[in-house]
């Protein structure tokens, strides 16, 4: 028997908190007996899902400094490594007494594992005293990130493995970690029952305060955080380039989720755009939606935006679970998810032009949206089955407790 730690950088639920519910269903199937203990940095959704699996958990609250500390701004700005440095060192004191708590609270569970889920919990995970070993769970690439990078660097003798949930984060996080650290390949998955072709639908008018379209109308949605490199813009410009005489009504569905600085849109920010665009009133903005399975449903094309490579892309896995044809931006982990023209359609990340090519083409086609439906769902039943987590997992973590002996 094992006892497992996990620390999440908050209590919403975003891509990475998903992959982590899913962990934690799968093991608590395949070893019911162990003691799974979840630490968030705040309430949320994420709590409640982790609780109706059996985990205890608790919530040690981000000081501000810490909650709104982030590489973002920095890497989007010149100058912005330094500014980033400062910022730092000013939330060094906060980051103390922080890893003090945490430290408490490891010693409390007594875990034979620790299992972090995010950059910031990465490292403040590894400051915190204790003997448990580290197994950090990457959902981002490092390369871009090179302060967060030297920092896990300077702290990766005290971490078992690094998990990464695409191929191609772990290609990243090798070259970046290098010291020879062990990096697995770990993809995420998805609960097959959940995110299936049958079930309730989302109305998503009614959520964005909009009446019914006419019949016919061609749903098509982007559902993810308002993180700006999910792109939000791209997707609202390729909406302004369809022709006025196709029936769609496009949605965004999402809201903002993390306190970093610098790294999200607001929907008054969206909105704008859209109005600027001259698409206000063919775009509907619902919000966060608690059920994303229905969402899925009822949406007829689920378009993957981002503009930056995707490290795994749970929103794409998620959809073709649900049968729905996917567009998506071709890059980085969500390029190993699909067969294009089979699964799912491919545009070039951050163009609009191509974008509105694929959207106007699975408008104008129904036959063709079922039949990539389909084949997508297939794919999900193949490659998505959150099963398989424990059987790679456990293995991980025993290997990793051995380390101890």
């Amino acid at each position: 028997m094992l006892r497992l730690m996990y620390l999440s950088p908050t209590g919403q639920m975003g891509g990475a908190e998903s992959s982590l519910v899913d962990v934690l269903a799968s093991l608590r199937r395949a070893e019911p007996s162990w003691p799974l203990h979840l630490l968030a940095s705040s309430v949320g959704p994420l709590i409640a899902r982790a609780k109706a699996l059996g985990v205890t958990t608790e919530v040690l609250p981000f000081p501000s400094a810490i909650a709104r500390l982030g590489e973002h701004a920095a890497t989007a700005s010149a100058g912005g490594a330094a500014w980033f440095a400062a910022r730092i060192g000013l939330a060094s004191p906060a980051a103390i007494r922080y890893c003090a708590a945490l430290s408490r609270a490891i010693d409390a569970f007594h875990p034979d594992i620790v299992h972090t889920n995010g950059l910031k919990m990465h490292v403040l995970g590894a400051w915190a005293r204790g003997r448990p070993r580290l197994v950090w769970h990457l959902h981002d690439y490092l390369g871009p990130r090179p302060t967060t990078t030297a920092l896990l660097r300077w702290n990766h003798s005290r971490v078992a493995t690094v998990v990464a949930n695409s191929a191609s984060v772990a290609a990243d996080a090798t070259r970046a970690l290098g010291n020879g650290t062990r990096v697995v390949t770990v993809r995420n998955a998805v609960d097959l029952d959940r995110f299936s072709t049958a079930g309730a639908r989302a109305d998503l008018d009614a959520l964005a305060g909009l009446p019914a379209p006419a019949p016919g109308t061609v749903r098509v949605g982007l559902v993810a955080t308002l993180a700006r490199w999910k792109g939000h813009a791209t997707f609202l410009e390729a909406i302004s380039r369809l022709p006025e005489h196709l029936p769609f009504r496009a949605y965004v569905v999402g809201g903002p989720m993390y306190q970093t600085d610098g790294s999200q849109y607001s929907l008054e920010d969206l909105r704008h755009l859209a109005r600027s665009l001259g698409i206000a009133d063919r775009v509907a903005f619902t919000g966060f939606v608690h059920q994303p399975e229905a969402v899925f449903r009822s949406l007829d094309v689920v378009v993957h935006a981002s503009t930056a490579p995707e490290p795994f892309g749970l929103v794409i896995a998620e959809a073709m679970a649900c049968g729905r044809a996917v567009i998506v931006s071709n890059a980085g982990g969500a390029a190993e998810l699909v067969t294009p023209g089979v699964d799912a359609c491919v545009h070039v990340p951050g163009e609009a032009g191509s974008l509105a090519a694929h959207i106007v083409t699975l408008a104008e086609d129904a036959e063709l949206r079922a039949r990539m439906g389909r084949a997508a769902r297939v794919t999900a039943e193949r490659s998505f089955d959150r099963a398989r987590l424990a059987t790679e997992l456990v293995p991980i973590y025993r290997a990793a407790a051995d380390r101890l002996d």
